[in-house]
């Protein structure tokens, strides 16, 4: 059905993006209507926004402008909390590599952690095992710590050599660099 023939032709479309503003629309339109578009390379619906009443939205907008700022400040608090749980994380990962390997040059557990826990990296470290301090997600982070820094394995990559081969090719090095590390 077209918006006419179903009656929704005096609502306006207001675009996914804004929360505040999209909650405050919706509660204030006595009809609203969900507005969602087929993804081909998804194979399924995603929401694209609301049709909402002028009135509603005119309403809307004028509530979040009078509070903008203590949102701004909301959000800025939620950010330095963030930031902090994470410095939190990656020591608290550092400390599970240093107990983990013991021989590590000093220092060094604080490097890989920070590697590993990069955000939005999809490194080891921000994986849901990683977050339990799995003893598997703490060997993954120092052993790629390992074979990029302690081996030629960025060399053989340069040379044109598959990763795979390159992996099979400094494992050696790697096992003794983690034999190493492991012994007090």
């Amino acid at each position: 059905m077209c918006l006419e023939c179903s009656d929704l032709n005096h609502l306006l479309f207001l675009p996914s993006g804004n929360m505040a503003l999209t909650l405050r629309a919706k509660k204030y339109s006595r009809l609203w209507a969900v507005v969602l578009k087929w993804s081909r390379a998804r194979k399924q619906y995603e929401r694209q926004g609301l049709l909402v009443e002028v009135d509603a939205l005119a309403k809307a907008e004028q509530e979040c402008l009078a509070d903008s700022e203590v949102r701004e400040r909301r959000r800025d608090r939620a950010s330095l909390r963030r930031a902090e749980l994470d410095e939190d994380f990656v020591r608290a990962f550092a400390q599970r590599i240093r107990e983990s390997y013991p021989g590590c040059p000093a220092g060094r557990e604080q490097v890989i952690a920070e590697r590993a826990c990069e955000k939005y990296s999809g490194r080891v470290g921000r994986s849901a095992p990683a977050k339990q301090f799995d003893d598997e997600a703490i060997r993954l982070a120092v052993v790629a710590h390992v074979r990029h820094t302690e081996t030629n394995y960025g060399e053989l990559l340069c040379r044109g050599i598959e990763r795979i081969e390159a992996r099979e090719n400094v494992w050696p090095r790697v096992d003794e660099v983690l034999s190493q590390w492991s012994r007090r």
